[in-house]
């Protein structure tokens, strides 16, 4: 999509409604200007951004993170106690 706004003299810019639609912008709403290579993202803040990360981490698995670094850890011991036992025969 393609649309055409002019910056005020005080810096402001009036978003196009197609695209305040389509990203979801609601009036009262922060956005984060993000310069890349000479571009420029605008980007929309959520209102509550720890609770948007959370939201977004949960899709790559369920349940708690802690209990599944604790497993992780657990079977790490369980190699090295299998390794030291092998070394000790």
């Amino acid at each position: 999509m393609y649309k055409l706004s002019k910056v005020s003299p005080k810096g402001g810019i009036i978003i196009p409604k197609e695209i305040r639609e389509k990203i979801g912008l609601e009036p009262g709403m922060r956005v984060a200007f993000v310069e890349d290579n000479g571009n420029i993202r605008l980007v929309p803040v959520p209102k509550n951004p720890v609770k948007y990360a959370r939201g977004m981490l949960k899709r790559y698995g369920e349940g708690s993170l802690t209990k599944l670094l604790l497993e992780e850890r657990k079977k790490d011991k369980e190699r090295e106690e299998a390794k030291v036992a092998r070394w000790l025969k």
